[in-house]
């Protein structure tokens, strides 16, 4: 019942986002937040490894941080216990689409579906708390953007997160070389993309000791960027 009224409740206002003409619209995306902060955003996009994203948001925890997490819709639908931890846990919950399409490719109407959708799952689990809002950060799936996506990212009142730097830890699953990409001449300001890997989960204590080492604190993204 959940889904079906999520899915009612998008196929209505995406043809009213649609059908609407947007005020300035979002033509770029953002790469990096304020250098002056002395923070720095941790990005960890969600689809899988549901435990592995747990035991990284714990670490972070007891280290005195957050992050802010871009989760997949499916996975929302397949892992609400989840969401709720990470949200309990105090970290930011960005969108991350419904099935990891390539936006660039998508209409202007399938940007919106897709986004909407996982907007209405995580406002359905997460509406619960005191003083909930919904980030509306989109961070596009494999950094894939286009002019469609833009308009729906616009018409939706979201801002489109890219990266500083890119650890391709889903790639690359080895733990040094995870941990060099993520530090190497890092700054505040930068926003610094990851995944749930297990080789990160292992490069990430050394990661957060070092930031902390030359005086940064790893924050959400809306922080780092306001």
């Amino acid at each position: 019942l959940l889904i079906l009224s999520i899915l009612a409740s998008v196929m209505l206002v995406a043809v009213y986002a649609t059908d609407t003409p947007s005020g300035a619209e979002t033509t770029s995306a953002i790469y990096n937040g304020n250098q002056n902060c002395g923070r720095v955003a941790f990005m960890f996009n969600v689809y899988e490894n549901t435990e592995t994203a747990l035991n990284i948001a714990k670490l972070l925890v007891e280290h005195g941080f957050c992050a802010t997490f871009f989760v997949g819709g499916k996975w929302v639908e397949r892992n609400p216990n989840a969401l709720l931890s990470l949200y309990n846990m105090g970290m930011e919950i960005g969108n991350h689409g419904y099935l990891h399409r390539d936006h660039r490719l998508l209409s202007l109407q399938k940007n919106v579906d897709e986004i909407l959708l996982t907007e209405r799952l995580v406002d359905a689990h997460l509406k619960a708390f005191p003083n909930y809002a919904n980030s509306k950060l989109f961070a596009p799936p494999s950094g894939s953007v286009g002019e469609d996506m833009f308009s729906a990212c616009d018409n939706l009142g979201y801002k489109v997160i890219m990266w500083t730097r890119d650890t391709i830890d889903w790639r690359d699953h080895d733990v040094d070389l995870i941990y060099n990409r993520a530090i190497k001449d890092i700054q505040a300001g930068d926003l610094v993309l990851m995944h749930p890997t297990d080789a990160t989960l292992s490069a990430l204590p050394r990661i957060l000791e070092y930031i902390k080492s030359v005086g940064l604190k790893a924050d959400t993204v809306t922080n780092v960027i306001n």
